[in-house]
Parts: C-alpha cells; structure tokens; sequence
C-alpha cells in the first residue's frame, strides 16, 4: 500500500478490524518511511449489477441511490440509520447471492417493502406511495387498509 503522504510504498498494520457486521474490513496503517497513519478499507467485490426499470432503460444499481430512497421515507420517524443501513446491506447480501446481473427495480422495491412494513408503517406508506405511484387517494386509502388487515392478521398469529 502507497503512503498518501510520502508515496512509499511499505507499510505496516497496526490495527484490524471489522465493521458493518463483518462485510468490511478495517485497516489501521502506519508508513515505514514517513510514519503517517492512516486508514483503509477492504470491502468484496460484487459483480456489477444493471437496475432495469419500469421504461425499460437500463442503469447501474447505486446504493447511495437505494440509501436515500429508504432514508427519505423514515425522515422523522423513529428509525436509526444503522436499521436503513441494515436493510441496504441485507438487499445487497441478497442480490449477490443470486449471481444476477441485472435486477428490477421492482424487485428492488419490493424487497425494501417487505422490510419496512416489519419497522414502521408511515415509512411504509412513504415508500410505497412513490414505488407504486399513487395517483389519487383511493389508491391511498386502499394501501392502508391493507396495512391494517396484515397488522391484525399478524396479531392473531402470535
């Protein structure tokens, strides 16, 4: 590894630990020239993946992109950021075990659903009325009662 500093190359690990429930890998390290610190991180490789989405087009998927989205719908609900976190790598974990390359957005959205209707419901709502593209209020009006009918279904279950 290059010293960002001296640009040495030589350099030696004072630290290793691991974060983001053991997925990446970080590196506390020190140049033998120089003895700048500094820090890095080893994450693995995921094959590239194409969203494909409603119009057909195609695009990379983008997992800032994918963190907004759930971020937007949870803004000023109690939802921490490590739980958003966890939901992305939880979909991400998914998607590269099943060696696709490309990916519907759908799906995608789905997936993201299916979680947040486990956390919080306004965050369901929020999505879900972007995902499914809610035209007018019945539409609206028919998502939350099926919100309630789950919830009491899952009720009676426990």
């Amino acid at each position: 590894m290059k010293c960002p500093r001296c640009g040495k190359d030589g350099d030696r690990v004072l630290e290793t630990r691991t974060s983001q429930a053991g997925s990446v890998v970080r590196r506390r390290r020190e140049c033998i020239k120089c003895h700048f610190r500094f820090t890095t991180y080893e994450t693995v490789e995921r094959v590239p993946l194409v969203v494909v989405k409603r119009d057909r087009t195609r695009e990379p998927y983008d997992r800032a992109k994918l963190l907004n989205g759930i971020a937007t719908a949870c803004r000023k609900r109690p939802v921490a950021a490590e739980k958003i976190e966890s939901i992305v790598n939880e979909i991400e974990d998914i998607l590269s075990d099943r060696y696709q390359t490309e990916i519907k957005s759908a799906d995608i959205g789905r997936m993201v659903l299916d979680r947040l209707l486990e956390i919080d419901d306004v965050s369901y709502v929020r999505f879900a009325s972007v995902y499914r593209k809610f035209t007018n209020i019945d539409k609206f009006a028919n998502e939350l009662k099926k919100i309630k009918k789950e919830r009491r279904w899952k009720k009676k279950q426990r």
